[in-house]
């Protein structure tokens, strides 16, 4: 997405952070270095921003509209930054990390560095939208679709269940983006609900079977113009397609496996206060902010197409209801990264 000049209620940082971490490169987002936070302004909220850049400046902007704390956002991604973080420990000047998958979220509670959330905030939130911990919070939720071709494969047809995807039946019939942490956190819930044996044979069967693809665009692109059947995704790329020209998911439609299966898996979306936030009070506030009546509507009604998971706010009509996707439950904050990117790196996914 194009940079903006700052406006005069917010400033914008977007700053370069290369971390090397358990073998993974991590490159940062464009700009300065680590001091450009202070020195745009030293009582400024500083957030660590792996959301989508657009829904996060359009909180920050209404935020800081409502309180006058003025936010400054360090983009990446939510492996670069959860790592990032692990690696600056106690001396990180983050307030607040935000996510789009549960996983990163868990990296950074287990190596201890979120302070508890305000349980008024935690109220906001229904339970299975949140870590049992109650060291962080959902804030926005996407769920697991298989993206087909009804030109090339009939329902009928269908997987029933993400696992068997595995099946040799489906070699190079089915398309994903493996280095991508969306499908990581997909992986994650295979994880959680088939067990390390489990997951190990899937992911072999993924090697032999997938075609990779860079990313969820890519991967519903591909399946639109018939170069696979199918296709693993979450929701939103689609309805966001489809509320525009259709041009990449004219051909396709969308395939929900429910039955608490893992490729129901609903991932949550989190944001949390590091334990040595120096401006900790402002970052629960934002929080709050997110959680409540006016940040959910921001999600629910904007852009996104994701689903809000607090204050009783609605998603948009286009979208099946949450409560009827019949996902796997899972405690988010179990959901394992580092074990993920072990296991689909023997089996050679990454």
């Amino acid at each position: 997405m194009p940079s903006r000049l700052p406006s005069s209620a917010r400033l914008r940082a977007f700053l370069v952070a290369p971390v090397l971490l358990a073998g993974l490169a991590l490159a940062g987002c464009a700009g300065g270095g680590a001091g450009d936070d202070a020195a745009a302004d030293p009582d400024a909220l500083v957030v660590y921003n792996a959301q989508h850049e657009q829904l996060t400046e359009e909180w920050a902007d209404a935020f800081t509209a409502e309180t006058g704390i003025e936010v400054v956002l360090r983009n990446g991604d939510d492996s670069e930054l959860a790592n990032q973080l692990v690696q600056e420990g106690t001396a990180s000047k983050a307030d607040v990390f935000l996510t789009e998958n549960s996983p990163a979220m868990s990296l950074v509670e287990d190596a201890g560095l979120f302070a508890p959330m305000d349980e008024s905030t935690l109220a906001l939130v229904p339970e299975q939208f949140r870590p049992a911990s109650g060291l962080w919070t959902g804030i926005a939720a996407r769920s697991t679709v298989l993206v087909y071709n009804p030109e090339l494969i009939s329902e009928s047809e269908l997987p029933a269940s993400l696992l068997d995807l595995a099946d040799p039946e489906w070699k190079g019939k089915w398309g994903a983006a493996p280095a991508k942490a969306d499908f990581q956190a997909i992986v994650s819930a295979v994880l959680a609900t088939q067990g390390e044996d489990g997951a190990r044979d899937w992911l072999e069967g993924m090697a032999e079977n997938a075609v990779e693809y860079r990313n969820n665009i890519v991967t519903m692109k591909a399946v639109n113009a018939g170069e696979v059947p199918v296709g693993i995704i979450y929701h939103y790329y689609w309805f966001r397609d489809q509320d525009a020209a259709a041009e990449d998911s004219a051909n396709t439609t969308l395939h929900y496996f429910g039955n608490q299966d893992p490729g129901a898996f609903v991932s949550v979306s989190g944001g949390g206060v590091l334990e040595n936030a120096p401006h900790a009070d402002e970052a629960q506030q934002f929080l709050a902010f997110i959680a409540g009546e006016q940040g959910q509507k921001i999600l629910g009604e904007g852009y996104s197409f994701e689903y809000p998971v607090a204050s009783d706010v609605a998603a948009k009509a286009e979208l099946p209801p949450l409560a009827e996707l019949d996902a796997p439950v899972i405690d988010p904050s179990t959901l394992n990264g580092p074990a993920v990117i072990e296991l689909m790196t023997e089996a050679g996914l990454l």
